[in-house]
């Protein structure tokens, strides 16, 4: 077994050549078993098994550094490192992440979760490397989806300043999480195929070659703006930039892959080697659907299909209906995704109505001015996006939505605690920053009934408003409260006295159980479904403070700027009579876990806050 003799870095130095292809199967039965257990990111993983054996092959880690783009990709770069036992906890609370993170290995050098900073980063490395008078290699795998990111650009324009080595890899396999959109996608499309280019470039190196003097003839080629990629592929983008190119090279084919590199390593500059590979290759129906193996839930090997068939409707199936409904009734109404049409439920939106739909690419900041745009224009457009991804555009938010107050909708998915992706997927930061932003409105809906209520009034609400809902099994409980929706006002519950608790969206639910939990052993508690984080129904706050000596706020995001510091600042910005408790998500980065567990560690499940509740109204008295 190729793989038993893999056991910490440089390893696989030691495996004959004969032996590459043995182990490259080992690797991809290895994670297609493990991520069947524990589920992850494995379509990606699978299509880069010889390009990531290719570079360890020809680099020397850790003292060469390799930056991985997002890298939900690094799973078999953990295995070459040596992290092979670490997949029996991957993605599970204090064990091995399903990114590259600086504190477990020496050869993670960069932290990555997000999408197209990997460019940016490399060439930070290279002026650190350059300016300390080291010589270690810098390659920074990037996708060709992270390529509809306009920060990659930015990057590729300094890269092109570059008089010493930094190797980009572009990992080409048509696919961001969903299929490539734009024309960075038709271009590299024209790269893949255009076999003449291919073949004449090789042709002419030959024949050159075998004359006297033909090398020097050769390499000039190579350098000329005007050489043979200008010839048939005008305006060769990254040559232009002032980039060296070389591929496309099959990602699949390891000694195309360490020749290649041979020659990247050789470049005065930045360059790009251009590798195409297949998205969950070697696992049939992660070839077939690799949007859905991109980030897999466990899942029955021979088949294919999830072990944990889903019950419930979650919330994007809440969501994709009523943007149906709403699209028959409002041909105004438009959606927006940033590379997650299945992901955010939008897919049977884009299915029944193909011209008021637009995926613009791994994009946020541009999705938001786009938005602006069609807002500017006079139509309605819903912006569906992961709370995490949506921090990449709090500028265009700021100045391209809100100052000019324009009536876009922000359906902000994926609110809270994430789970298994871990510090840079939690979305437990929206509520903070989008509150810190003037003519912004917020709104959470405590289950799928007022998800379906509240996106209805954003649609008529004329001026910018997020709707913030969790992942997962959309609460269904509490269904007898339907109070119409009104512009910053909560929902009253349950109305006793004493203690009050005012909790938002998804920490409603845990509310009413603490709720329970408090009356059984006899304490008297009212329960308020706070709506809207901002602004703040501070007329409610007011009548709480006569008849009850605590106040309890429940949200799902960190203490600073959330919804509990905007009823405390009234509290005692009016002086009420009234001891205000906070419960919510620490200031701090939360690490990967199961979202229940993950509850517990924080103190935000039922019986933490119940226990607090009391432990506070107890030093009262």
């Amino acid at each position: 077994m190729a793989l038993e003799k893999i056991n910490q870095v440089n390893d696989i130095k030691e495996i004959p050549p004969e032996e590459y292809d043995t182990l490259a199967a080992e690797i991809r039965e290895f994670l297609v078993g493990k991520i069947s257990e524990s589920g992850g990111h494995l379509a990606s993983n699978l299509g880069v098994v010889e390009l990531t054996m290719a570079l360890h092959l020809c680099f020397d880690l850790p003292e060469d550094k390799v930056i991985w783009d997002v890298g939900h990709q690094s799973y078999t770069h953990k295995l070459l490192t040596g992290r092979k036992a670490g997949f029996d906890k991957l993605r599970k609370y204090g064990g091995m992440s399903g990114f590259p993170k600086r504190k477990e290995s020496d050869c993670d050098c960069f932290d990555t979760g997000h999408s197209s900073t990997s460019i940016s980063a490399g060439i930070g490395l290279v002026g650190a490397r350059d300016l300390l008078g080291r010589d270690e290699h810098i390659v920074s795998v990037i996708g060709d989806g992270a390529l509809t990111g306009g920060m990659a650009y930015e990057a590729l324009n300094n890269a092109s300043q570059l008089k010493t080595n930094f190797i980009i890899v572009l990992n080409d396999n048509h696919m961001s999480i969903a299929e490539n959109v734009g024309g960075m996608s038709e271009y590299l499309n024209e790269l893949r195929t255009n076999e003449v280019y291919t073949s004449f470039k090789t042709g002419v190196e030959q024949s050159l070659n075998r004359i006297p003097g033909g090398n020097h003839l050769a390499n000039q080629l190579k350098r000329t703006k005007s050489g043979i990629k200008q010839l048939l592929i005008p305006g060769m983008l990254f040559e232009n930039m002032g980039i060296t190119y070389l591929g496309p090279v099959d990602g699949h084919d390891i000694q195309k892959l360490l020749d290649v590199f041979r020659k990247a390593k050789r470049v005065k500059g930045a360059v790009l080697v251009h590798v195409l590979t297949k998205k969950g290759k070697g696992y049939a129906p992660a070839e077939r659907h690799p949007a859905r193996f991109h980030g897999a839930e466990p899942f029955d090997i021979d088949t294919g299909l999830p072990k944990n068939k889903r019950k419930k409707a979650n919330y994007q199936d809440v969501f994709s209906t009523c943007m149906v409904k709403l699209g028959q009734r409002n041909e105004k109404v438009v959606a927006i995704t940033a590379a997650m049409p299945d992901g955010t439920g939008l897919k049977r939106f884009k299915n029944i109505y193909p011209d008021r739909f637009f995926d613009v690419g791994i994009a946020e900041g541009h999705a938001v001015t786009f938005a602006a745009g069609l807002a500017a224009g006079g139509v309605k457009p819903i912006f569906a996006v992961y709370s995490s991804f949506l921090q990449r555009a709090y500028d265009q938010i700021l100045h391209d939505v809100c100052i000019q107050n324009l009536p876009v909708v922000f359906a902000v998915d994926r609110a809270g605690l994430v789970g298994s992706d871990g510090e840079t997927h939690q979305g437990i930061f929206d509520l903070s920053y989008l509150s810190s932003i003037p003519n912004m409105q917020i709104m959470a809906p405590k289950n799928k009934w007022e998800l379906s209520d509240m996106l209805k009034f954003a649609v008529k609400f004329d001026g910018p408003i997020a709707l913030r809902y969790p992942r997962g099994e959309a609460y269904d409980g509490l269904k007898e409260f339907r109070k119409a929706i009104a512009y910053g006002k909560s929902e009253m519950l349950y109305e006793e006295e004493d203690i009050a608790i005012l909790a938002v969206g998804s920490m409603v639910k845990t509310a009413e159980t603490v709720r329970k939990n408090l009356k059984q052993i006899g304490y008297s508690c009212t329960l308020v479904n706070g709506r809207f984080i901002k602004p703040v129904d501070t007329e409610v706050i007011g009548e709480l403070a006569k008849e009850h000596r605590l106040l309890v706020t429940m949200e799902e995001n960190v203490r600073s700027g959330g919804y509990g510091e905007k009823v405390r600042d009234y509290v005692q910005e009016q002086d009420l009579p009234v001891k205000v408790l906070n419960i919510a998500v620490p200031d701090e980065y939360v690490e990967h876990g199961n979202v229940a567990f993950l509850y517990e560690e924080l103190g935000i499940d039922a019986e933490s806050v119940t226990k607090r509740i009391i432990e506070r109204y107890v030093t009262m008295k």
